[in-house]
């Protein structure tokens, strides 16, 4: 079985990202996109980076194009984006697929170990619901990523702790990240 340490990313300007260099921290990876209703929520990552990256948290920010070609640009320019309107300091890989079979191995693993479980309640939940079921009838029953800024969650061991769908409250988020901090 596959370990989280045994996958090595690569960073925008093409220089190799082993995730093995992370044994023993709390790593959030997230895939993002520029100009999507949830590229906000760079700003509350950038200030949790900000606040535990010291104490053993690292960002991993994978930008992904597979979602209404939301991240049209190439790494440097949604580099450039995330920085100046940002002032995103976490590293930054290569924009890559999360799903298909273009998707990252890291992706498919993540999906292995935490599937979909629902996106909550509420406005933007019930927006999610009716877009997903519209692309998928049964994407309940799929654990492939269902839009921009899904989350996962790994603990210091390296194990998948959670999964947050970008519908998840932000601060819920904090919280699970603080309390493996």
């Amino acid at each position: 079985m596959a370990s989280i340490y045994d996958f090595t990313l690569y960073d925008r300007k093409g220089k190799e990202y082993p995730l093995a260099n992370y044994k023993g921290e709390v790593m959030l990876i997230v895939n993002t996109a520029t100009g999507c209703g949830f590229t906000p929520h760079y700003e509350p990552i950038e200030k949790m980076y900000e606040q535990y990256h010291d104490k053993g948290f690292e960002v991993i920010d994978v930008p992904c194009n597979q979602f209404a070609g939301q991240t049209p640009g190439n790494d440097e320019e949604i580099h450039e984006f995330c920085t100046l309107k940002y002032n995103t300091q976490f590293p930054q890989m290569k924009k890559s697929d999360v799903n298909g079979e273009n998707a990252l191995p890291l992706f498919t693993y993540l999906k292995s170990q935490k599937g979909f479980e629902g996106f909550g309640k509420g406005v933007a939940a019930i927006a999610m619901k009716a877009m997903a079921k519209k692309a998928d009838k049964d994407y309940k029953n799929s654990p492939d990523i269902k839009w921009n800024f899904t989350k996962f969650l790994v603990d210091r061991e390296g194990n998948v702790v959670a999964r947050f769908e970008p519908t998840a409250d932000m601060k819920e988020v904090e919280k699970a990240v603080a309390a493996l901090i």
